[in-house]
């Protein structure tokens, strides 16, 4: 599909999930992108970390596609940009801040040099083709937050990216009423807007008022203190930092990816005052009451800072009396990964504490009132939710109809939308899906390899290797067993498999592939019988 005389829109990720946000823009036969994100990976995927989207319908229509436009530096914003966005070859606008991400992510890769970055201040406007486009700031859990006004000749678009509305930042711009309220007078077609908190009924609070719940729980903490939070946050650095200094204690930073926010945010005249850190072997040796650390890993992964002082794998030990405090939301997902090292920290008698149990955290997403703030100020034709599962999408399309915007549209990946001319309807689907990163190596996150692991993982795997001469067994099969559950049995198990190798190869003649396959069938069916499973069962046909 080549957009003509219209505007379309597309997702081809982030609408009907919360991460791995992709939204693509058309028109005049020329398309932009606004963000390029990653998910993280469940156990439905074992092995793997990272999902990224599948670009295969903007791949194809490379030539059309004229730069991709980042809104913010989050991981589901921009994770995705060191590995395919080489392959599209266009520019990137960012931010100062969110740039100097990216370009640290594409270092990392060995790509740097091969792709242009532009950096754009918050508030600069330029031009792509027929989208005339300005980073428009609104407050967010990261420095330098965006929303996009985008100007095309069907109408204008406010994208509002991630936000929320918050006088008090700590760190970056808040969103200025008086600018988006001219953006609404001057007229907006579509809002194409953040649902994640629309279940939400409160606003969801300033970044400044969570530096006194803070220093309230690390005041009266008698041993070690640890705060984990999402790294990007450095608006919540910066309050960990001063909370550190009111209470008397030295702060530790425990996380590469803290290293690289830290490095980013100073490069980019944030934090020029943190503190100095001290390491982790001078964090042990201090007093318990003096020492703040902050770490990473508060959803859940086992590889992070936390994960790995839970399982005492760690230069950083915590123990009875000390406190670890989780400042930060807990990702839909996330839950059991949450618990197993609450459940190891507990073990070891730590104290945690959630935002259930203080003011320790508030979300970089907005609530009812900010969203009902947000449409009065821009009065769209059209509202368009997007950044949420279906039910936040359908909340917020219910929510903005009752707070007035005339029509809403409800929109999943895949579904292309016309906005104009005319009244905004779907007109088609792209192809959609999901890749993952397997090691170094990028692979459907459907395909054979990882369906194998599945079925390795669930069924277990056999390998038979059988010697042949003329058609004849030479010797007894042999027989490897792993992830079957036979567990005490697997002597007798292993003995019943190899006759049943043994008299399918006697019966399978001089064709090897008939051999192997009757080979295959039959320890299968011993494997059924004694388990109850179907194990993958590899076959080896050596002609002596």
């Amino acid at each position: 599909m080549t957009p003509g005389n219209e505007l379309i829109f597309v997702a081809l990720g982030g609408s009907g999930e919360i991460g791995m946000n992709v939204n693509l823009y058309g028109c005049q036969g020329k398309w932009i992108m606004v963000d390029c994100g990653i998910t993280f990976a469940d156990p439905a995927y074992p092995g793997v970390d990272v999902i990224l989207p599948d670009l295969g319908f903007i791949e194809e229509r490379g030539d059309d596609l004229l730069g991709i436009v980042l809104t913010h530096g989050h991981e589901d914003h921009i994770g995705a940009l060191p590995y395919l966005a080489e392959d599209l070859g266009v520019p990137l606008f960012a931010s100062p801040f969110t740039a100097g991400l990216i370009a640290g992510k594409l270092e990392e890769e060995g790509n740097l040099a091969r792709i242009e970055l532009n950096v754009v201040a918050p508030g600069d406007a330029f031009a792509l083709g027929p989208f005339g486009l300005r980073f428009v700031p609104v407050a967010h859990s990261i420095p330098e937050g965006s929303a996009l006004l985008i100007e095309t000749p069907h109408g204008r678009v406010f994208h509002t990216g991630d936000w929320k509305l918050d006088e008090t930042p700590v760190l970056g711009s808040p969103a200025d009423p008086d600018v988006i309220k001219a953006i609404g007078d001057a007229g907006v077609l579509a809002l194409v807007c953040d649902s994640t908190n629309v279940f939400n009924p409160e606003p969801s609070g300033s970044e400044a008022s969570v530096r006194d719940g803070l220093r309230a729980v690390v005041a009266a903490a008698k041993g070690r203190v640890l705060v984990t939070t999402f790294a990007s946050n450095a608006a919540r650095l910066k309050t960990l930092a001063e909370v550190a200094v009111d209470c008397g204690r030295s702060l530790c930073v425990a996380g590469r990816s803290l290293d690289r926010i830290l490095k980013v945010a100073r490069a980019t005249g944030y934090l020029k005052d943190f503190p100095a850190t001290v390491d982790f072997d001078e964090a042990m040796r201090l007093p318990p009451d003096k020492v703040l650390i902050v770490a990473t890993g508060g959803q859940g992964e086992e590889r992070a800072a936390l994960g790995r002082i839970a399982s005492g794998n760690h230069q950083i030990s915590l123990g009875e009396g000390d406190t670890v405090i989780f400042s930060s939301k807990q990702i839909p997902g996330n839950e059991v990964a949450i618990g197993k090292i609450q459940n190891a920290l507990a073990a070891k008698g730590v104290v945690m504490i959630t935002d259930r149990q203080a003011h320790v955290h508030v979300s970089g997403h907005p609530g009812r009132p900010e969203l009902a703030t947000m449409y009065g100020w821009v009065r769209p034709q059209v509202l368009v939710p997007v950044h949420g599962e279906m039910r936040h999408l359908m909340e917020q399309a219910r929510f903005g109809l009752a707070q007035g915007i005339p029509a809403a549209l409800v929109q999943t990946d895949g579904e292309i939308v016309r906005l104009a001319p005319g009244a905004p309807t779907k007109i088609g689907h792209a192809p959609v899906g999901r890749l993952v990163l397997d090691g170094d190596v990028i692979l459907p996150a459907d395909g054979a390899t990882i369906n194998e692991r599945r079925k390795l993982a669930i069924n277990g795997q056999i390998s038979v290797a059988v010697a042949m001469r003329g058609g004849k067994l030479i010797g007894e099969p042999q027989i490897r067993v792993q992830g079957v559950p036979v567990e005490e049995d697997r002597d007798p198990f292993i003995d019943e498999a190899v006759d049943a190798a043994a008299s399918a190869a006697q019966g399978g003649g001089r064709d090897r592939e008939k051999t192997r396959e009757a080979i295959r069938l039959a320890v299968r069916r011993v494997a059924s019988r004694w388990t109850g499973k179907k194990p993958i069962v590899d076959v080896l046909v050596i002609e002596g």
